[in-house]
């Protein structure tokens, strides 16, 4: 009985190492596969809520090719931060809690990772390409102005739609293999801004030229690049304008490869 029953305790003991190796093999194997396709990337832009306001969320989703490319596409949210900087004096515009905003942001754009720099395989690493970006915004605010002049209400609604093409540097680290932290770090370009401005109000010309000059400093500080100038003239309470200047793209990305 002892004997048959050692015997026995044997082979179980080498069915049992025979599977454990077998298991450790075949997830060895299964993780190759599995870190060897991780072709698919998906993260999250923690840079314009830094700059725009937390409201601007943007999601994006990067697909690696075998030859090094890959394409990048980011939709989201967009957000512009309360206008209240029109706050210019203490006896000028300011901004009530009556207002209401909208936007949202799409970009795409084409990488090609430069191997012959890179210690490492793509998707890590220094890349360059093309890139496209539409941004839109819409902001109606209620305004209280109290001057020597006037005291009353104003009423705006600004529409901005941005174009950008252009071409982007930039570098992404991997860490522990699934996380990626993405930097585009150059990305001149030509953008053609249209923006569309409707005032309801009865200000005097000097108070108007003051909420124009105060929206112009709002739009620099807020756009690179940015050089319109929109005055009452060239709206007359209700118009557009558009025109082209040179565009930058920064952007920070935090993401998780799978």
């Amino acid at each position: 009985m002892d004997k048959r029953l050692q015997s026995g305790q044997n082979r179980n003991g080498k069915i049992y190492l025979f599977a454990t190796v077998f298991v450790m093999i075949f997830g060895i194997h299964a993780l190759a596969q599995t870190e060897k396709n991780l072709n698919n990337t998906i993260r999250m832009n923690i840079s314009n809520p830094l700059i725009f306001g937390s409201k601007s969320l943007i999601f994006g989703y990067e697909r690696q090719f075998k030859n090094s490319q890959a394409i990048s596409i980011n939709m989201g949210k967009a957000s512009l931060p309360k206008l209240s900087i029109l706050n210019i004096d203490s006896d000028q515009l300011v901004l009530s809690n009556d207002y209401t905003e909208k936007g949202f942001h799409i970009s795409a754009d084409y990488r090609f990772y430069l191997q012959n720099l890179n210690k490492h395989k793509a998707p890590r690493g220094v890349y360059i390409g093309p890139y496209y970006s539409y941004h839109y915004y819409n902001h109606n605010n209620n305004w209280t102005l109290s001057s020597d002049n006037f005291t009353g209400n104003l009423q705006s609604d600004l529409k901005i739609n941005i174009h950008t093409v252009g071409f982007e540097l930039g570098y992404q680290f991997v860490f522990w293999k699934r996380f990626a932290v993405d930097l585009i770090l150059i990305g001149p370009g030509v953008s053609g801004y249209g923006l569309k401005l409707k005032l309801d109000t009865s200000l005097d010309p000097d108070d108007e030229a003051l909420f124009f000059n105060a929206v112009n400093d709002y739009l620099k500080d807020r756009f690179p690049g940015y050089n319109v100038v929109i005055s009452d003239e060239e709206f007359k309470k209700t118009g557009s304008v558009k025109t082209t200047s040179l565009g930058f793209r920064y952007m920070i990305n935090f993401g998780f490869r799978f």
